[in-house]
């Protein structure tokens, strides 16, 4: 996938994933991001393609400029695309290895620790993809 946005394949009925997106959504004053719950018909293609089991998702994904991201590393790739977040590029100083460790703690306890959605939640029309 190649295009001018950087698209977000989020666990659509994760609580803890769907108050990110809007964290981002209200932020992203480019209108740069574009977001798929990777239940969707649209995203679980997507997400099969990077490696993740979208009825089982142990990560989200950050795709821009035809390059995947995952875990920590997207939420940094993310982060810096933001007004004001750019400061988390000091976090690359931190080992991949201990921050997805870290990451994959949140990830695994994230439904107890934040609740799970019934359905999918969907991003508002100008945001979800594609166009």
């Amino acid at each position: 996938m190649n295009s001018p946005y950087g698209l977000i394949v989020f666990d659509g009925v994760c609580v803890l994933c769907s108050r990110g997106c809007r964290f981002v959504s209200k932020r992203d004053r480019r209108g740069y991001f574009r977001f798929v719950p990777m239940q969707l018909a649209e995203g679980r293609p997507l997400a099969e393609q990077l490696g993740i089991d979208p009825d089982h998702p142990e990560s989200f994904a950050f795709v821009a400029s035809g390059q995947g991201y995952l875990k920590s590393e997207a939420v940094l790739r993310i982060a810096r695309e933001l007004p004001g977040w750019q400061w988390t590029r000091i976090f690359h100083w931190v080992p991949r290895v201990m921050r997805d460790a870290i990451y994959d703690l949140v990830a695994r306890n994230r439904y107890r620790w934040f609740g799970r959605r019934d359905d999918c939640m969907l991003p508002t029309s100008d945001r979800l993809w594609p166009l």
